[in-house]
C-alpha cells in the first residue's frame, strides 16, 4: 500500500478546534488530506514531480477540475488532476464512497417509499442535492448493486479456508407493507496464507436449519474447501446444518456464549467461583488436562449448581475442541468475537436506518461495509501465521484427520 506525506497548516488546525462547528473543521481537514493524496497519485503515475525534468516522465499535468464528494460531515470539493493526452485514474472516490453511497441510497429509498421520517428526508436531500426521484435512486442502485453482488458471489476456490467463523444478526425489513425480522447470515474464513476474508452474507427468513443449509450449500457451490474447524454459537438449526453439510469438520462452540449459558444457571453466590473453574478448563494446556479439571469441577459443584454442571458436562467436548490445535491458534479461534465485531459495525449503520425499505437495501449496505472490511484485511497484517498449523496438519495420521474435502 502506498504511503503519502501529508501536511496540515496551522490555519486548518485552528478552524478544526476553534471553528464555529466541529464538522466544518473536519470537512476542511479531510478536503486538504484527500487533495494532497490526489497530487501524490498523479506524481506516481507521471513518475515525475511538477516541473521536474526526467527521462522516466510518463506525461504532463494539464490543470485540474473540481469534483464534489458528499460525506456525512458535509460536502467537500476536490481538485482532480488532468493529464495531457492521457487519463488520471484513482480508486479514491470509489473506495471512500462505496459504503457512504449504500447508506445514503437506503435512506433515499425510505423517502421515496414514504416510510421515512422528516429528519431522514432532510439529511438525504442535504447529502444528495435538493431533490431526488425514484429514477435517481434506481440509477444509483444500478451502479452500486452489481459491484456488491459480484463481490458477494465471487469464487472461493482460489484459496483453502481451514478456519471458518459464522454468526447471524437480526434486522427489521419492510416487506409487503409489513415490518418483519430477518436474519443475516455471515461467514468469515482464514485462508492458508493467514489472512481473514469475508466469505459472504445471505439474508434468510429465519435463522433455521433450512436457512443455514442454504447458506452452506451456497458457500460450497462457490468453491469453499479445506475447512478443518468451524466456530459458531450453539443455535440448534445452525449446529445441525454444520454437521450435515460439513461432515468431518470439527465444530468449536463459542466459549463466550457457553460461559454465559453456564453462569446464567449458576446460583448467584457461586458465579465467581464457577467462572474461575470453567475458565481454567477452557484454558487448559491440552484436552486431557481439561477433562481432569472438568471432573474436579463437577465433583465440587454438582450438588450446589446441578443445572450449570449439566450444561458444562454436556458441552465440554464441543467447547474444548480448539484444544486439539497448536496453542498459538486457540485464542482467536475459541470464540466468534471477531465476527461479532463486524456485526457491531453493521449495527452502527443499522441504527441510522432502523427499518430497511426492502431486502435489496440490506445486501447493498451490509455488503458494501463488508467489502471494504475485506479490502482492509487483504492489504493489512496477517491474522494468523499458518506455518505451524500446516506442519501440524501434515504430521497428523491420515486416519484421524478431520479436514473435509469440498470439491
Amino acid at each position: 500500500m502506498a504511503q503519502y506525506q501529508i501536511s496540515v497548516d496551522s490555519q486548518l488546525l485552528h478552524q478544526l478546534f476553534l471553528g464555529n462547528t466541529q464538522d466544518s473543521g473536519v470537512a476542511k481537514l479531510l478536503e486538504s488530506v484527500l487533495n494532497q493524496i490526489l497530487q501524490a497519485q498523479v506524481t506516481e503515475q507521471l513518475e515525475a514531480q511538477r516541473y521536474e525534468r526526467t527521462e522516466n516522465r510518463q506525461g504532463y499535468r494539464n490543470g485540474s477540475y473540481p469534483h464534489q464528494l458528499h460525506t456525512r460531515i458535509g460536502t467537500i470539493t476536490l481538485s482532480v488532476p488532468r493529464i495531457r493526452g492521457g487519463k488520471f485514474t484513482t480508486e479514491l472516490f470509489a473506495r471512500y464512497q462505496r459504503s457512504e453511497q449504500a447508506l445514503i441510497l437506503t435512506m433515499m429509498e425510505m423517502v421515496v417509499n414514504g416510510v421515512s421520517t422528516r429528519k431522514v428526508a432532510q439529511v438525504t436531500e442535504e447529502l444528495c442535492g435538493t431533490e431526488f426521484s425514484k429514477s435517481t435512486v434506481a440509477d444509483l442502485c444500478k451502479r452500486l448493486d452489481p459491484i456488491v453482488t459480484a463481490w458477494n458471489n465471487r469464487p472461493l476456490s482460489d484459496s483453502r479456508f481451514p478456519f471458518v467463523l459464522v454468526d447471524a444478526l437480526y434486522l427489521k425489513v419492510r416487506e409487503d407493507g409489513r415490518v418483519r425480522n430477518r436474519g443475516v447470515m455471515l461467514a468469515v474464513g482464514v485462508n492458508t496464507d493467514g489472512y481473514r476474508e469475508v466469505l459472504g452474507l445471505m439474508l434468510g427468513d429465519t435463522e433455521s436449519e433450512e436457512s443455514w443449509t442454504e447458506f452452506f450449500n451456497w458457500l460450497k457451490s462457490r468453491g469453499l474447501r479445506g475447512v478443518d474447524l468451524i466456530v459458531s454459537d450453539d443455535h440448534g438449526g445452525l449446529v445441525r446444518s454444520i454437521r450435515q453439510q460439513l461432515q468431518g469438520v470439527t465444530w468449536q462452540r463459542c466459549q463466550t456464549h457457553f460461559m454465559r449459558n453456564v453462569l446464567d444457571t449458576s446460583p448467584k453466590a457461586l458465579k465467581d467461583e464457577i467462572h474461575t473453574h470453567v475458565r481454567a478448563i477452557l484454558e487448559a494446556p491440552n484436552p486431557e488436562a481439561a477433562r481432569l479439571l472438568l471432573q474436579q469441577t463437577l465433583a465440587a459443584y454438582e450438588d450446589k449448581a446441578a443445572k450449570a454442571m449439566r450444561i458444562l458436562e454436556a458441552g465440554f467436548d464441543d467447547v474444548t475442541a480448539v484444544l486439539s490445535l497448536p496453542e498459538k491458534y486457540r485464542k482467536r479461534l475459541r470464540t466468534t468475537n471477531s465476527v461479532e465485531r463486524l456485526n457491531e459495525e453493521v449495527r452502527r449503520r443499522e441504527r441510522v436506518i432502523r427499518i430497511f425499505p426492502n431486502r435489496e437495501s440490506v445486501i447493498r449496505l451490509i455488503g458494501a461495509l463488508l467489502m471494504e472490511q475485506d479490502e482492509k484485511w487483504a492489504s493489512g497484517k496477517k491474522y494468523l501465521d499458518m506455518v505451524e498449523y500446516l506442519e501440524w496438519r501434515e504430521s497428523r495420521p491420515k486416519s484421524v484427520s478431520k479436514v473435509t474435502r469440498i470439491m
